[in-house]
């Protein structure tokens, strides 16, 4: 009982530290990519520190795994620079928002790959795919302009990408969770670095919001996430991950003021919604197993 208690702090407490995540990227003014560079290489720094402070030996890793994880270090940083890019041109709410459909893009690899997709299943998925329409139409009635088009693109974009990431981390169960996030954010800063702009040191570069990015929305974060999900049951983890998109919309209007209309407001409670029970394995005859792969995180 007493691990269940510290796993629902742990969890709970890097859902909300993933909320605000959209904010620090705003704010900090850079370009995309150096926003994700540095949250790769201070990440990094963070992740070996904590892995080192934790005693834990690094994972073996045949070709065939290390190979996957750079592969799944790739999609995840692509996901990230979506979502980020997102940011940029619909508000931090919206985009999370439609970043929730993820569990569906995993639902529907994992059909391609052969796996069985249950009527229930079908059933959420259609009401995801619902919620996007009724986002959709709220603005396309609306007359907006293509940039808001391009931000949900590129969110359901992101949501892809974490989902590709999601199957390929699937097949890394015999590397720890801490050793394969070390690994994707190595591969950041080899993807990234050609691209990044270095710092002239001066007082106007943002190193409070990298360093907030890099050491607690990635290293502290992601510690804490996998610590809690081996603690907690399914159901209580799934409940919990969805403590990250009200932070990030709530965040989102006290910082920039921005809020969702009625319309979109509905449109993504039916993400939400469906996203729920698709986690929690609302109407299935078994209790659905997921794990860390299929948290929608950043």
């Amino acid at each position: 009982m007493q691990d269940i208690h510290k796993g629902v702090w742990q969890m709970g407490l890097a859902m909300l530290i993933s909320g605000s995540i959209g904010a620090f990227v705003l704010l900090s003014g850079l370009p995309v990519t150096d926003v994700v560079f540095w949250r790769c290489a201070i990440g990094a720094v963070t992740l070996l520190a904590l892995i080192r402070i934790g005693n834990k030996p690094f994972s073996t890793l045949t070709r065939t795994a290390l190979a996957l994880a750079v592969i799944g270090g790739v999609a995840l940083v692509v996901n990230w620079l979506l979502l980020f890019a997102a940011y940029t041109r619909i508000s931090i709410g919206l985009s999370t928002v439609v970043y929730n459909t993820q569990p569906f893009m995993l639902v529907m690899m994992g059909m391609f790959l052969g796996e069985r997709v249950t009527l229930v299943k079908w059933g959420w998925l259609l009401l995801a795919f619902t919620g996007v329409v009724i986002l959709l139409s709220s603005e396309l009635t609306g007359g907006h302009n293509a940039e808001w088009l391009t931000g949900i693109g590129l969110a359901l974009g992101a949501a892809f990408f974490y989902a590709l990431t999601a199957i390929i981390t699937r097949k890394l169960f015999s590397v720890t969770p801490q050793h394969i996030a070390f690994i994707q954010v190595l591969v950041g800063v080899v993807m990234l670095l050609p691209m990044a702009h270095m710092p002239t040191f001066s007082g106007n570069f943002p190193w409070p919001i990298l360093l907030t990015l890099g050491v607690v929305h990635t290293g502290i974060m992601y510690q804490l996430l996998y610590s809690a999900i081996q603690k907690l049951p399914t159901p209580i983890t799934g409940s919990l991950s969805f403590i990250y998109p009200v932070v990030a919309i709530l965040v989102d209007n006290l910082v920039f003021g921005h809020s969702l209309n009625l319309t979109q407001l509905a449109g993504g409670a039916l993400i939400l919604f469906a996203a729920a029970g698709n986690n929690l394995g609302w109407g299935e005859k078994k209790p659905r197993e997921c794990g860390v792969d299929i948290k929608t995180v950043d």
